[in-house]
């Protein structure tokens, strides 16, 4: 008879894990901001691990080798384009951002004064007053302010050398992490955590491919459109709309705010409706006004349907309030990430509802995919022992 004096009892178990279980939650809200940093680590290094993937399957590099020539890769591209682009773009650059400061001045200026709609008249002076301070502290922080404003600069670099620290790591060490998270579970329910896993990545992988190939139909499409109506400074506000795209929804609508400010400031190079500018301008930012209306639901009704597929399955309306609601209580990082994050949540509540009712796991699909192999693996081995034990090795 098996000495079982180290194990421990089921009542003691459970106190271990509930004791882990809110550690690491305390762990969590108490590191919460190291914590947001850690998801942009791992974003990031998701972003760019296709590359690595490519790498280790058309050359004979070893992974560390693949990791380090795709991650320094980045770096210089992240550096090397916006240094390479600003002397080109600079004149536009400038354009667009002295129009902003412009528009700034003049809502401040139309906000300080009472404003009459019919019998009504409304006092905005303190948000105009406000406006103003806000456009003059981030413009000339004051001396006193110059401490606080290094400190925050240093924090900040310190954010950022952890996140690349942690982006290397991350590549390096995904095999291993991976294999040390799936091998948490018990043996008999790990082939469902590699499947599991298998789905997951594939969710992930079918939305960064959307994103990627919509920020450059969106940039493409918005800087043809403001060319075409003569907003000065297109092709900077154009790919600025395709970077934002990268939050959906909620960046192409920013975009184009800059875009109608744009036009409200400078009218158009072409368009000449009215010998009043201030009038012709106003016609030119309605213009555009239509235009991205136009553009925005022809995209969100048309061609993100087309490019990103049957794999998410989701709501174009649950998908927008989604992105909202993240915007609200989690930023620009939650709206980044809310759309693939409650897909995987689908798939991973699929796995659990059928395993609840004890149903196959992943229905014929998973079980023709993944079980049944498992499951045959040994007598297929017997019958074609060399060929087999080749075909698994690789």
């Amino acid at each position: 008879m098996k000495n079982k004096s180290y194990q421990w009892s089921l009542p003691f178990r459970y106190t271990m894990g509930i004791i882990v279980l809110v550690m690491v939650v305390v762990l969590l809200v108490y590191a919460r901001e190291a914590v947001t940093m850690f998801i942009i680590a791992a974003f990031a290094a998701y972003l760019i691990s296709p590359a690595v993937s490519f790498l280790l399957e058309r050359t004979r590099l070893s992974r560390a080798a693949a990791v380090n020539v795709v991650y320094f890769s980045a770096l210089i591209v992240m550096v090397g384009i916006p240094a390479t682009l600003t002397p080109i773009f600079f004149d536009e650059i400038q354009l667009v951002a002295q129009d902003l400061l412009d528009l700034s001045n003049e809502l401040s200026g139309f906000l300080s004064k009472p404003i009459q709609l019919g019998g009504f008249v409304l006092h905005l002076e303190q948000l105009g007053e406000s406006l103003g301070h806000f456009q003059e502290n981030m413009l000339s922080p004051l001396p006193e302010e110059a401490l606080e404003l290094l400190e925050a600069t240093s924090i900040n670099v310190l954010w950022l050398l952890i996140i690349l620290v942690s982006v290397h790591l991350l590549m390096s060490e995904w095999p291993r992490i991976r294999t040390w998270l799936i091998g948490l579970v018990p043996e008999q329910y790990q082939p469902d955590m590699h499947e599991l896993y298998r789905r997951l990545r594939n969710v992930w992988l079918a939305y960064l491919r959307g994103q990627i190939v919509l920020m450059v139909v969106v940039g493409i499409v918005f800087t043809i459109a403001w060319a075409a109506i003569g907003i000065p400074g297109a092709l900077v506000l154009g790919m600025i709309a395709g970077l934002f795209t990268l939050v959906p929804d909620v960046g192409p609508t920013v975009a184009a705010a800059i875009a109608i400010g744009v036009a409200l400031l400078e009218g158009s190079t072409w368009i000449r409706l009215s010998d009043d500018p201030t009038m012709n301008n106003l016609i030119v930012g309605g213009i555009a006004l239509v235009l991205y209306l136009v553009l925005i639901n022809l995209k969100n009704f048309f061609v993100r349907p087309i490019i990103m597929g049957r794999s998410l399955h989701m709501n174009e309306a649950l998908i927008f309030v989604a992105i909202l609601t993240a915007t609200i209580l989690w930023g620009i990082l939650g709206a980044l990430l809310i759309v693939p994050v409650l897909a995987s949540i689908a798939v991973i509540m699929e796995y659990l509802r059928r395993r609840i009712l004890t149903l196959p796991p992943f229905g014929d699909d998973g079980e023709k995919q993944f079980q049944v192999p498992l499951e045959k693996l040994h007598k297929r081995t017997l019958k074609f022992p060399a060929k087999e034990k080749r075909k698994d090795s690789s």
